[in-house]
């Protein structure tokens, strides 16, 4: 009875220190700062539905589908200074963390061994994420995991008539991944079809009552999303996005996983593990685990930026796979090395937890000088954007992408690369300055160009006048 008493609070102690130490990976780059922004101008003016940052695109309709997120993280850095940022990470990680042990606490002890490795896996994604509304999206489609195996577990549940609330709210804060809420549901109602025995692969038919509630959710999840500012269109949004070639192929997280890129083996090697605990697993595969695995692993080859959520839905079913440990000797000790470990390491990082890491391109001096000279039509990189609306300072590009998509962001990429009719489309947009990476192509053109002369530089950075 003492030992059980000792695991629970070495188990819970565990998580908590998973919990801390991820937050020193968390970092702020330039696309947190126009969220600020935003949140700023709608604090003061109102939700907004047109741009205001951009010089070239000021005016046009903008799908602004983080506004709530972005009034709330304002009003936490109101309260809190620089300090909102560790609050903010702290509230959505610990909220993720609950939701994923509330659901799983009746299997965490049957394997502490496999618990650690799986807990501890959240540590190592957690890395390749940063502080942005995905953060609470996080959450949300945690809890409509939750929701739904638990009416999977127990016809009777209630949980899952939350989900059209929810939905509003993910509607509100994040979006444009609001729509896997329907899409889970529908997901649920169309394995709970089949009744079949195929090898390891098991499916049985769920019952009409399940199978109502379900799919009935999942409509009215449908019209709970378009209670937002834009209504409709966000039904249609995060299709435009997934489908946006231009998004796909330039923005990093956007990106699919590549067998060439040695970091994203991590996310492969984290497929293959859940692969084997289904393989070596004595129980019978449920289809409706199965299908869900087969999604989110899609999800992850599709955009790498959906890794998380895959590790997120295998949280709900991956524990069932596991038999209990024989033997658990020496977990106890075990937990406790690794808990002082990740305390030892969360306090050698104390500064970035509690002194936010600004991952800021551009520094004082820089923005300093952009102030002085007052461009109106200013050439910047698509990672200056962020930085330049923090300072009030109109942009030609930024981490909106789905806005300038529509517009300039080939023709961005076509000035940044020389690709194309550069030089044709220089003279279109008639940059009065020109603010450049020095290891863009575009900073070798300029540096021999008679139209534009160099007038600042620092490290990379470099601003160029137009001369005539």
């Amino acid at each position: 009875m003492k030992k059980n008493r000792l695991l629970n609070i070495l188990i819970i102690f565990f998580i908590v220190c998973i919990g801390i130490t991820s937050l020193s990976f968390f970092f702020i780059e330039s696309d947190y700062l126009w969220h600020i922004k935003v949140g700023e101008y709608i604090f003061h003016h109102g939700v907004l539905k047109k741009d205001v940052f951009s010089w070239f695109l000021n005016g046009k309709y903008w799908m602004s589908h983080e506004w709530l997120f972005e009034f709330f993280i304002y009003s936490l850095k109101n309260l809190f200074g620089n300090l909102h940022i560790l609050i903010y990470c702290t509230l959505c990680v610990s909220l993720l963390l609950s939701i994923l042990f509330i659901y799983n606490k009746r299997y965490i002890y049957i394997n502490i061994l496999f618990s650690i490795i799986w807990i501890s896996w959240f540590l190592i994604i957690v890395f390749f994420m940063q502080a942005r509304p995905h953060l609470i999206s996080y959450s949300f489609l945690a809890l409509t995991v939750y929701f739904l195996y638990d009416l999977y577990n127990n016809e009777n549940s209630k949980k899952i008539y939350f989900l059209p609330i929810l939905g509003i709210l993910w509607a509100n804060v994040h979006g444009g991944s609001s729509n896997l809420i329907y899409i889970l549901c529908f997901m649920f109602t169309f394995v709970g079809l089949f009744n079949f025995s195929f090898s390891k692969i098991e499916a049985k038919r769920l019952s009409k009552k399940q199978l109502l509630k379900s799919l009935i959710v999942g409509i009215v999840c449908i019209f709970s999303i378009i209670i937002n500012i834009h209504g409709i269109k966000m039904l249609v949004y995060p299709y435009q996005n997934i489908l946006d070639s231009t998004m796909l192929d330039n923005i990093s997280e956007w990106r699919s996983s590549s067998l060439s890129t040695p970091i994203h083996y991590v996310f492969y090697f984290f497929s293959f593990f859940v692969f084997m605990v289904f393989l070596l697993s004595k129980k019978k595969i449920r289809f409706l685990d199965f299908v869900l695995f087969l999604f989110v692993i899609y999800l992850g080859l599709k955009s790498i930026r959906f890794w998380f959520y895959s590790y997120i839905i295998s949280s709900f079913f991956i524990f069932y796979y596991v038999q209990k440990r024989k033997v658990d000797k020496g977990t106890d000790v075990g937990l406790f090395i690794l808990s002082i470990f990740m305390i030892v390491f969360s306090i050698t990082k104390m500064n970035s937890i509690f002194i936010p890491n600004y991952s800021y391109v551009l520094n004082e001096k820089d923005i300093n000088m952009i102030k002085k000279i007052k461009p109106k039509r200013l050439f910047n990189m698509y990672n200056f954007g962020g930085d330049l609306i923090y300072n009030d300072i109109k942009v030609f590009i930024d981490g909106r992408a789905d806005l300038y998509s529509l517009y300039n962001f080939d023709d961005y990429l076509n000035i940044s690369n020389l690709s194309k009719d550069y030089v044709s489309l220089i003279n279109k947009y008639d940059f009065d300055y020109m603010l450049v990476s020095e290891e863009y192509p575009i900073n070798t053109y300029l540096s021999y160009s008679e139209e534009y002369s160099l007038i600042y530089h620092r490290k990379h950075v470099k601003l160029y006048k137009k001369t005539n």
